[in-house]
């Protein structure tokens, strides 16, 4: 068999499914564990804790290598999924007189190519509210600042408010005419062109103001509820996709042994229930706080 025969095949078109739907799945872990920052931590705490996570994640070496492959996974397992569900249906271009699918195949099997164009479809809007924003938006994202209070020599109480820096302990940077953002992040003194330090994009707010009502408030999104119920739809879906696709990607792997199987079958059936439900709450815990 040529070697393009078995790139071609359905067995390989399976296997790289296999192969990139479980690397998506542990993709899905790391993406949970650093959005819950939005829920766990509040106030200027939290704040903090999600923007030095978006900006370690855009710029760690490690992290961009990972991001890479995330990204052609996701294309990767996409297209394999529809050119399986289309060389499945060409083999089968005439259905059966009787026809009972359900005694063969769950919901999901048979709704996996739907389900997977739906998930796509949630990631590009996802991508483009969020990723395309912090990285490639010709509007300039919103920088970290806070707000401190002090009191004077004369006991006056008077608040500055200050750029939030990778070492803000060092350089409390004050938000004033004399000091310009450049390149994004980077903070330089506005006459002498001499650099302060680097602050952060406050991706924080950016989601707060999609997902919630208003901030101190100030009305944000008006479409923040449609948003928030989108976002919970999307993750029964992708739910919905889990519970058919965990356990096949083992079996797709030819590790379906009869003994550890239904271990496989019931750890896939609950990471498919509580991972999607974990990131669905996110948005909507953020639009009942606002």
């Amino acid at each position: 068999m040529s070697k393009s025969a078995i790139l071609s095949s359905s067995i390989a078109k399976k296997y790289w499914m296999a192969v990139t739907g479980l690397f998506l799945c542990l993709f899905l872990v790391g993406h949970l564990l650093g959005n819950l920052q939005l829920v766990m931590k509040t106030g200027e705490e939290g704040r903090r804790a999600f923007n030095e996570y978006a900006y370690f994640m855009s710029h760690n070496i490690f992290i961009k290598v990972l991001s890479y492959a995330t990204y052609i996974s996701i294309l990767f397992h996409a297209v394999d999924g529809l050119m399986l569900a289309l060389q499945n249906k060409k083999a089968r271009p005439v259905n059966y007189v009787y026809n009972n699918p359900s005694a063969n195949s769950s919901g999901a099997a048979r709704k996996m190519a739907v389900l997977g164009t739906a998930i796509l479809v949630f990631i590009v809007i996802h991508m483009a509210n969020f990723w395309w924003k912090m990285k490639y938006s010709s509007e300039p994202m919103p920088i970290h600042t806070y707000v401190v209070s002090s009191t004077d020599q004369t006991g006056q109480s008077k608040t500055d408010t200050l750029y939030y820096t990778h070492t803000p302990s060092l350089q409390p940077v004050p938000t004033n005419p004399m000091i310009v953002v450049k390149n994004g992040t980077e903070l330089y003194f506005k006459d002498v062109n001499v650099k302060v330090g680097d602050t952060y994009k406050d991706l924080h707010k950016i989601v707060m103001s999609f997902f919630g009502k208003s901030i101190n408030g100030a009305p944000t999104n008006q479409y923040a509820l449609f948003a928030v119920i989108l976002y919970v739809l999307s993750m029964a879906i992708l739910s919905f996709h889990l519970m058919h696709g965990f356990s096949s990607a083992f079996q797709s792997l030819g590790l379906n042994h009869k003994k550890y199987m239904p271990s496989i079958k019931l750890f896939g059936k609950i990471f498919a229930i509580v991972v999607p439900a974990a990131f669905a709450i996110i948005p909507v815990l953020i639009f009942l706080s606002k």
